[in-house]
């Protein structure tokens, strides 16, 4: 079954913004959890990874919303990353209620920016966005009246 996945690159910072993420959706990793730089396997004529990345997260899921998977990686300058943080992504999230629209509203922005304050649209839907604390954009749209 074909899937579509939102693939977020750090600046250092995806163990902190995923262990975030993970306390808002109240979800776990998919499997292991964290894979670490230091997990790839040694190839023939390939230089070893600098000190600096070991440690880093290569690559972590999580499950959000609506069998949604979050995707994310640290991109490391030594390794020759540039991550540039712009206004091109957003993550478009449609609770099923008002509430929980509210709640992960209210977690995401909390130490972000809000953007579009939460409120009923001239569409009917209950709509805002805000970009958070690590610099990722979130739109929100539930369109279940009145609960």
């Amino acid at each position: 079954m074909a899937t579509v996945s939102t693939y977020l690159n750090f600046h250092d910072n995806t163990e902190e913004a995923f262990n975030f993420y993970k306390s808002v959706f109240g979800t776990e990793f998919c499997g292991s959890g964290f894979m670490r730089f230091k997990d790839i396997p040694a190839s023939e004529g390939t230089p070893p990874l600098p000190e600096t990345v070991l440690n880093l997260v290569m690559h972590v899921e999580l499950p959000i919303l609506g069998g949604h998977i979050l995707m994310g990686t640290d991109a490391p300058e030594a390794m020759g990353f540039a991550v540039n943080a712009g206004n091109n992504v957003y993550i478009m999230l449609q609770p099923d209620t008002r509430q929980e629209t509210k709640r992960l509203f209210d977690a995401l922005s909390e130490g972000g920016k809000v953007e579009q304050e939460l409120q009923v649209m001239f569409w009917g839907d209950y709509y805002g966005s805000c970009k958070d604390k690590f610099g990722v954009q979130w739109m929100f749209n539930c369109a279940t009246p009145n609960n």
